[in-house]
């Protein structure tokens, strides 16, 4: 059973840095067609996991629709070389089951201190739910799920989250390519994922259930994580349901829905978000889990639109970072309640 934290960077030497980097010229370069963020970050030699938000909060007026890039057009790259002259130590911890690429978590901040986080993403094992065919090959929605519920895990972690992944994949870390290889050796804690539905969701609620009583008197939340299937035709915004009795579950998909919807509004404004939250407690793991939780679904697999928003990896970490600025605004308000 593995808890993942991590160590948090001086405040201090934050300060120092930014100081520095307000006396520099940044360079620019230019976006090239399939370039996302990541890509372009690292074919300059620059780290995404250390300087995307960095790179977002300087070019923000001059990025398109879900954070990407626009063809030609110029971007302010963050200077890496200003951060070595200043001799700022960062401290992380590596995470495996992230993969080699994104194993070192970097810390973004301490606002997630003393929190903690179930995450589960939806299928997995025998279960791989809908399968569909991209440009020849089989694409399945367990693996989309589980790809942007890593990127989440770090984006919790990195802000001070103690945060608990139930469905793993030992070699299977965030992956940065559109085409995700179906495999069934994902397990939950170790455990084989039984065949039978109902048992596997009894088994991931179980796990969820044992650690929340271990963890009571904190603050705890959980996510769960699911591409949705509907006819090809059907193209969705992402939406999110809660248990119709839980007021800590309602504000959480709330502050995530409205999260998502100044996201909409900032990077596609001649475009109306139509993502909803709403109660839905028929579900078993909704119905039976002990946490306040969010149960998220981040577009339909058989739709052509809303393939773009899951295969492209730029999109996914997009969705990962909104989902977790979400569950930010969601831990901020409930402290502000409980101190009126």
């Amino acid at each position: 059973m593995k808890s993942f934290r991590f160590i948090v960077l001086s405040s201090v030497l934050s300060l120092v840095q930014v100081t520095v980097w307000a006396q520099e010229e940044y360079p620019k370069v230019m976006a090239q067609e399939g370039d996302g963020i990541y890509t372009l970050l690292r074919r300059h030699g620059v780290s995404p996991t250390k300087y995307y938000n960095d790179f977002v909060e300087m070019n923000q007026e001059d990025l398109g629709e879900d954070e990407s890039l626009i063809l030609g057009k110029q971007y302010i790259l963050p200077d890496t070389l200003v951060a070595k002259r200043v001799e700022v130590v960062e401290e992380g911890i590596t995470y495996s089951i992230f993969g080699d690429d994104f194993k070192k978590v970097d810390a973004a901040s301490k606002r997630l201190d003393n929190t903690v986080y179930y995450l589960i993403s939806g299928h997995g094992g025998p279960d791989p739910g809908a399968v569909e065919k991209y440009r020849g090959k089989l694409i399945a929605e367990d693996e989309y799920a589980y790809d942007v519920t890593l990127r989440l895990a770090r984006e919790l972690i990195s802000h001070g989250a103690e945060v608990h992944i139930i469905v793993q994949d030992a070699n299977d870390g965030i992956r940065d390519s559109k085409v995700l290889e179906l495999d069934t050796d994902e397990t939950v804690f170790s455990n084989t994922i039984p065949l039978g539905q109902l048992e596997r969701l009894k088994q991931r609620t179980k796990a969820v259930n044992d650690l929340y009583v271990k963890n009571s008197g904190k603050y705890q939340r959980l996510l769960v994580t699911h591409v949705d299937s509907r006819g090809e035709g059907t193209n969705i915004d992402v939406f999110f349901y809660h248990h119709e009795k839980s007021t800590n579950g309602k504000r959480l998909a709330e502050s995530i829905h409205q999260t998502f919807f100044r996201k909409y509004k900032k990077f596609q404004p001649n475009r109306l978000y139509n993502g909803t939250f709403m109660e839905r407690s028929s579900l078993y793991v909704v119905k039976n889990t002990l946490p306040a939780m969010a149960y998220i679904e981040i577009g339909n697999i058989r739709n052509k639109k809303d393939q773009r928003r899951i295969l492209d990896p730029d999109n996914r970490q997009a969705l990962a970072k909104w989902i977790s600025e979400g569950i930010l605004l969601d831990y901020e308000s409930s402290k502000e309640a409980l101190a009126k």
